[in-house]
């Protein structure tokens, strides 16, 4: 799985009420056997995958992407990933600093999330 990407972008906070933090797998690789999962289309280009019984999200996927990000929250265990990045910075509200060091992207041009 890629290092955690921490993604500030106002989708991505209005649904966890923070910033998402997010690792990825290759689709090949992944398997999920959750029968309670459901996925919300969120976009006409991408979904999020949730516990139908729960609802904690889990994973954020674009249309055209050959991997699905899971949020790391959701990881269980060590899993030895740390953030590598932060994007969608320019959507970050005030109440909160980034202070951990990891580059941060400021250009808000990305066209993908997570």
């Amino acid at each position: 799985m890629r290092p955690i990407m921490a993604c500030h972008c106002s989708q991505c906070r209005k649904q966890s009420g923070f910033y998402f933090a997010a690792t990825a797998a290759d689709d090949v690789n992944l398997t999920i056997n959750e029968t309670s999962l459901k996925w919300y289309k969120a976009s006409p280009e991408a979904k999020r995958g949730f516990c139908g019984e729960c609802g904690s999200a889990l994973f954020w996927k674009h249309q055209k992407d050959s991997f699905t990000s899971v949020l790391a929250g959701s990881i269980d265990g060590s899993s030895g990933l740390e953030i590598s990045e932060h994007i969608f910075v320019k959507d970050k509200p005030d109440w909160y600093e980034i202070t951990d060091g990891k580059p941060i992207k400021n250009d808000g041009k990305n066209t993908v999330c997570l």
